[in-house]
């Protein structure tokens, strides 16, 4: 069987809150870091996640 070619990436709050999202990115066809605009619940408002390893 043939292995996976997304990668587990961890999305960290730029509020610096400490909350994160777990989300797959395909390396091959985005190679760019990722940065998306996500809720924060502890933040309790929309704020941009950048990508970070898990460790």
């Amino acid at each position: 069987m043939a292995k996976s070619k997304q990668l587990w990436v961890k999305l960290v709050s730029s509020a610096d809150t400490g909350f994160y999202y777990v989300t797959q990115k395909n390396p091959k066809k985005n190679t760019e870091k990722l940065t998306l605009r996500k809720y924060d619940p502890v933040a309790r408002k929309h704020v941009a996640f950048k990508e970070g390893k898990i460790k």
